[in-house]
């Protein structure tokens, strides 16, 4: 494991103070020169990148970067392997047999063809609250596509308004891990903090989500592209089934159902009851979410096979394509978070913290841009909370509002700017079928809105509404 004070090589970029910024730079510049400048694949510039990092950090053992970065991937793959592969099932699955399609036509004929966007946004801000963002993601991609194959038009917009709403109440909402440790650590009240961050939340996820998507969709036409492994055309095709040749409403549906509820009946236990709850052993097993994306698979694909006039070699051939598709996306995504841990590894994060720490601004201030330049070096938004929530925490008996409004400064700056380093963008960009330049344009953008609107949000109401 990595020790702060074990022996290194030395080098000429491993001596003074800042070793720390110079490793973050390193970084960077390697990222940008391999991802951007030579196009290499995104796994390789990763690796080579995370390693690059580990070479120029004093904090990292020489001998020990390679290992130190394949545990950090390893880790990583850990969390979300069997999530991603499960989810590449669940998207196959559910367009093949036309459960997304049906999902959308019913979106179309409750709020109408011009507002599937709503449709998308709200599920994806309600969800989000339990369940975690990169879940709701997996689950909402297969709609965005099948929609932005019905209506040939949008795509994003529906990408936008599902990633923004998503990130706002998993970074602002309890009981999300960040938030709910922040809220343990201030000693907030849960329920307060959880109104408040509905309340700063909304407007937040509304100019980030819609209000940019509205923007931007109007300047950047994003094509639909082969992923998740179905293909443009297998899209196309759904569009021209009957309704009536299509799965129920409630079958369709019942992926995310079984997702949705598995995990929020986990989250509810553990934040409400405890977990030593004699009932939290059994929905701390179904909740995880491991086992209830495999549910939510198994679901998708007994309606692709009921559906479908294929043997079972074929749905097994089907399947396993899938499933290609989805380790692709799950070593992109492992890797970029093993790059941000060996940013974080490194001690980036940590020096931007505690420099930050003495700027002199208000508490919200001060704590917003703390949880931002620690989000920005290291790439993970719960990475952020933890720390800025813990440097904090001394200081906010000072605080002359309620508690949540500080949980809520930290949350906006813990979602500022997702790029490289984070997992998420690789989700996002791999899911989604959009090139680099797509995601930073729309993820990357509306991450940083997200950031600067939740800090806006937060003065406005604590100004107005202390409830102190």
């Amino acid at each position: 494991m990595i020790e702060s004070d074990a022996m290194f090589v030395p080098t000429l970029l491993q001596t003074g103070g800042e070793a720390p910024l110079l490793a973050l730079f390193a970084g960077i510049v390697t990222i940008v020169l391999l991802l951007v400048v030579l196009d290499l694949p995104a796994f390789v510039s990763l690796v080579i990148a995370g390693f690059v990092v580990g070479i120029v950090a004093p904090s990292i053992p020489f001998a020990e970067v390679p290992a130190e970065f394949a545990t950090a991937f390893g880790d990583g793959m850990a969390g979300i392997g069997i999530p991603i592969l499960m989810a590449a099932i669940i998207g196959k699955a559910m367009v093949e047999s036309g459960a997304a399609n049906r999902i959308v036509r019913g979106f179309t004929s409750l709020f109408g063809d011009d507002n599937m966007e709503i449709s998308l946004f709200s599920s994806s801000f309600f969800m989000s609250i339990p369940v975690f963002f990169d879940n709701v993601f997996y689950l909402l991609a297969p709609l965005a596509r099948s929609a932005r194959s019905r209506q040939g038009e949008n795509y994003t917009l529906f990408i936008v308004a599902v990633g923004a709403a998503g990130v706002v109440t998993h970074g602002f909402v309890p009981p999300t891990p960040g938030p709910l440790l922040a809220v343990e650590e201030f000693g907030a009240n849960l329920g307060e903090t959880i109104a408040i961050g509905l309340m700063v939340g909304l407007p937040t996820a509304l100019i980030s989500g819609l209000g940019y998507g509205y923007w931007i969709n109007r300047r950047l036409n994003i094509p639909l592209r082969d992923a998740m492994g179905t293909t443009v055309e297998e899209l196309e095709e759904q569009n021209e089934v009957p309704t009536s040749a299509l799965p129920g409403v409630f079958e369709s549906l019942l992926p995310i159902l079984l997702a949705v509820v598995l995990v929020t009946a986990d989250t509810g236990v553990t934040t409400f009851l405890g977990e030593d709850a004699a009932v939290a052993s059994v929905t701390g097993f179904f909740g995880d979410p491991n086992l209830a994306l495999t549910v939510a698979a198994m679901a998708a694909a007994i309606t692709y096979y009921r559906m479908s006039d294929i043997d079972s070699d074929t749905f097994s051939d089907e399947l396993t394509d899938a499933l290609k598709s989805g380790g692709n996306i799950a070593a992109i995504t492992a890797a970029g978070g093993a790059f941000g841990v060996m940013i974080e590894a490194a001690g980036a994060g940590e020096y931007i913290a505690s420099s930050l720490e003495q700027v002199g601004l208000g508490l919200l201030v001060t704590a917003w841009l703390i949880a931002a330049g620690v989000r920005l070096v290291q790439g993970s938004a719960t990475v952020a909370i933890v720390t800025t929530a813990g440097i904090m925490a001394p200081l906010a008996s000072g605080l002359d509002v309620n508690l949540a409004y500080l949980v809520m400064s930290i949350g906006a700056g813990a979602s500022f700017c997702s790029w490289y380093n984070d997992s998420g963008f690789w989700i996002v960009k791999e899911i989604g079928g959009l090139t680099q330049a797509e995601t930073l344009k729309t993820w990357t953008v509306a991450t940083t809105l997200i950031g600067i609107s939740g800090l806006l949000s937060t003065l406005i109401f604590s100004s107005i509404l202390p409830l102190a």
